[in-house]
């Protein structure tokens, strides 16, 4: 039989900040934008009972617990942090399979004779993560990816759940809401039609299910069942890296949005140089006041990894979009496309512009490295609003789920 582990960080973003500031230990805290129209990228466990939750705009979040401390997102120290973590899910497995910065499934099934059964080696790496790392993560053990993860999240926070034999008689009795795929839209309309729990999903016919869900319900019936026969696939590489920022007020011009975009682009800038990779299609993304979004992407000639190559790419875009004066609330970039620079065939004429980026984002990185991330952008954003992004990193192990 497999031995399939899911293993999942608690509250990962906000327990990083408890860890570096001992001052944050114990207390309700929030990480995300301070701007009120800003979303909460991870809450900690002390203001989960307020109903607090990853997601959930900063707003409600504050209205709900007043008391929280918020503390703008740190992704350089996260993506440290989830280095050292990943380390240790190798020690026991080449097959991790990253979702997120912060959970992987890992196929244990060849590590028997080394490490011993599924279950052990969970309880080792949840001890491993707690002694050299100073956190605590939860794991769920069972023969299936679904099954595994759904157990994963059902003792949180420092839980180890495993799933028997019979799956689906594990997972019957589990709401709906459990079920992966199953998102607050779609649990209304399948309990409507009758559905409570997993179970009863199980028993129903899967052509009901098909009806109410499309192509999707005949999955809903197997995963009910237990069946998921998916395998691990390890070295799951990035698709995109990206960020965006909701501001505090809507901006109506282009001026308005050019160091906004700029600071995006520097931040996405810097994952591609702290990852070693480069992208050739850049994205721009804007929502507008009613909440409508619209994107424009363009394609490149080459790869790029530095500021100004996708800042430029990035507000030729600008002008392709329609509607600035009805209010923009959020700008993001995305890059995407991406490979290692070796993996690209040399240009007969290559842009020298692209190349003095690189040479200047690897020096600043040495710089952040030393003083500190903050410490070191570009002189025009130096009189940037005090907003904070919300760090995006699409498609690189995303953003941190509600756990």
């Amino acid at each position: 039989m497999r031995g399939i582990l899911h293993v999942d960080m608690d509250a990962f973003y906000a327990s990083v900040e408890q860890l570096d500031d001992p001052a944050l230990r114990g207390k309700p805290v929030v990480v995300g934008s301070p701007s009120r129209r800003g979303v909460v990228c991870a809450a900690s466990y002390e203001v989960r009972p307020f109903g607090v939750r990853s997601a959930m705009p900063m707003g409600e979040a504050l209205r709900r617990a007043p008391q929280a401390i918020v503390v703008p997102p740190r992704m350089h120290r996260y993506a440290e942090i989830s280095g050292q973590v990943f380390a240790i899910f190798h020690r026991f497995t080449p097959l991790v399979e990253g979702l997120s910065l912060d959970e992987a499934f890992l196929d244990v099934t060849g590590s028997r004779g080394l490490f011993g059964e599924p279950r052990a080696i969970a309880q080792q790496i949840k001890d491993a993560v707690r002694t050299e790392l100073g956190l605590t993560c939860s794991a769920g053990v069972a023969s299936c990816k679904f099954a595994a993860k759904i157990a994963s999240d059902l003792q949180k926070p420092d839980g180890l759940v495993v799933v028997p034999e019979g799956i689906a008689e594990f997972l019957a009795e589990l709401p709906i809401e459990r079920m992966w795929g199953i998102g607050p839209k779609s649990s209304v309309r399948i309990r409507a039609a009758g559905y409570a729990t997993i179970g009863d999903l199980a028993r129903a016919q899967p052509s009901r299910l098909e009806a109410l869900l499309g192509s999707w319900g005949r999955t809903i019936h197997a995963l009910a069942n237990g069946h998921d026969e998916r395998d691990v696939i390890p070295d799951h590489d990035a698709k995109s890296v990206g960020g965006e920022v909701t501001f505090e007020h809507d901006v109506y011009t282009l001026e308005e949005l050019e160091k906004p975009l700029l600071a995006q682009a520097q931040r996405v800038a810097e994952r591609l140089v702290q990852t070693g990779t480069w992208g050739r299609t850049v994205t721009l993304k804007l929502k507008y006041g009613d909440f409508q979004s619209r994107t424009r992407q363009t394609q490149l000639e080459e790869p790029v990894c530095d500021t100004d190559s996708i800042y430029r790419a990035a507000h030729a875009q600008l002008a392709r979009m329609p509607g600035l004066r009805r209010g923009v609330r959020l700008v993001g970039v995305t890059v995407s496309a991406l490979s290692e620079r070796s993996d690209d065939a040399p240009l007969l004429f290559p842009d020298p512009r692209i190349a003095r980026g690189k040479r200047l984002e690897d020096v600043a990185a040495k710089l952040r490295e030393r003083f500190g991330e903050r410490m070191v952008t570009r002189a025009a954003l130096l009189d940037e609003p005090s907003e904070q992004p919300e760090e995006r990193p699409a498609g690189e192990r995303g953003d941190e789920h509600d756990d």
